[in-house]
């Protein structure tokens, strides 16, 4: 859901807020994050102390393949 909400979203995002639109922690979120950086679907953008977060192209590929599986459901 987090790479759906960070598509959808269309620019870099805040780890708070894509947790809000999730519906869990923040921890939680930045764990999952963590993993979808080393698998090399997202990206951390440091600005001043705010990291925002962005989809890699691979990123995009496997969002766009998670929603097509939600339609068919």
């Amino acid at each position: 859901m987090i790479l759906i909400a960070l598509r959808k979203g269309g620019k870099n995002r805040y780890g708070s807020v894509l947790a809000k639109e999730v519906d869990c922690t923040y921890s939680h979120a930045v764990k999952i994050l963590q993993e979808m950086e080393k698998s090399r679907l997202v990206n951390f953008e440091k600005q001043g102390r705010i990291k925002t977060i962005k989809l890699t192209d691979n990123g995009n590929k496997v969002a766009e393949s998670i929603e097509k599986i939600k339609e068919i459901l």
